[in-house]
């Protein structure tokens, strides 16, 4: 072979090795586990902002892409199986939403990346070594678990002048249950208010809860972040208003099931931003080497009809700095 021949091979492959690893990466069908407490159906906007995350990525269902969907149908002790279902299909990540199914992928697998969508504290959770260097099979986002607690004792201010026993609702599933404690009880003290905490891990705990918050004559409820209340959030906003108790929530989706209101992040930005951090891996970036991201935004959102229900005049001040009111 001369010279003029080779050369004319060599540039031959050069040219086509790149099409043939791009023909190659194009055929690939990517596995994505996809792990929660409930159901896609209790919260589809969070489902759907994630799937359209990966759409807006290039990632097609049933194309290039299988979502693998598992839900322990709001029963904690289902999702160690179900975990260990996703490891036994070599998902090539799992998405885990909330602080439960992290745990359960975490403890099923060391090898296959896991990608938060939210939790409160992911250091203190043990899922992270820190925000900033996640190091090992996990990464993603946070929320704001109970940092919000002041700022929700504040708007229950306004809109109740009078309060001076405040309820607290939280469950001990949940890890950031202590934070969230601390920061309203820090806010109430503040205010000179006094506080009641109650606990619920079961709907029947729920109604409890709220049967001792209105014997105890509380004026306004605070309800905790955590993915057993998102659950049951319709069980919660329908004996807040059978109660006549002005409740607010850390995100807007119990204020779409009746909530009177929400202050926190919008929770369905996490599910988009989480498509991000899945395809960054399935491009062989490595979890550890990828930070917690925290959120930017937040939101208050108002039910109208809710407060109207109850009895409550929300100020005009409060309406006024609400991103969204619900007639």
């Amino acid at each position: 072979m001369n010279r003029r021949s080779a050369l004319l091979v060599f540039l031959t492959l050069t040219i086509a090795w790149p099409g043939t690893a791009l023909a190659q990466q194009a055929g690939k069908v990517w596995r994505v586990g996809y792990l929660s407490l409930g159901p896609a159906t209790i919260n589809p906007h969070y489902a759907e902002a994630f799937r359209q995350g990966m759409r807006d990525l290039g990632y097609v269902e049933g194309k290039n892409l299988v979502i693998e969907w598992r839900d322990g149908d709001g029963k904690l002790e289902r999702l160690p199986d179900l975990a260990a279902e996703l490891v036994r299909l070599k998902v090539d990540v799992i998405v885990a939403a909330a602080s439960g199914p992290i745990s359960a992928a975490q403890k099923a697998t060391t090898t296959i990346p896991i990608v938060m969508t939210s939790t409160g504290d992911p250091v203190g959770s043990g899922f992270v070594k820190s925000l900033a260097y996640p190091g090992g099979n996990v990464t993603g986002l946070s929320n704001l678990g109970g940092d919000t607690g002041a700022k929700h004792v504040d708007l229950l201010l306004a809109v109740v002048p009078t309060l001076s026993r405040l309820g607290v609702l939280v469950t001990p599933t949940s890890p950031t249950s202590r934070p969230i404690v601390d920061h309203v009880q820090e806010g109430a003290r503040n205010a000179g208010l006094a506080t009641v905490v109650t606990e619920a891990s079961t709907p029947q705990e729920i109604d409890k809860a709220f049967s001792i918050l209105s014997r105890e004559n509380v004026g306004a409820v605070v309800v905790g972040a955590a993915p057993f209340f998102n659950v049951h959030r319709q069980q919660i906003t329908e004996l807040a208003i059978k109660h006549r108790l002005p409740t607010i929530f850390a995100n807007r989706g119990y204020v779409d099931a009746g909530g009177l209101m929400s202050y926190g992040q919008r929770i369905s930005d996490n599910y988009r931003r989480a498509a991000t951090y899945v395809d960054k891996i399935l491009k062989g970036a490595k979890p550890a080497d990828l930070p917690v991201e925290q959120p930017k935004t937040l939101e208050l959102v108002i039910n109208q009809k809710t407060a109207r229900a109850i009895g409550v005049t929300i100020p005009k001040a409060v309406l006024l700095r609400a991103d969204e009111l619900i007639e």
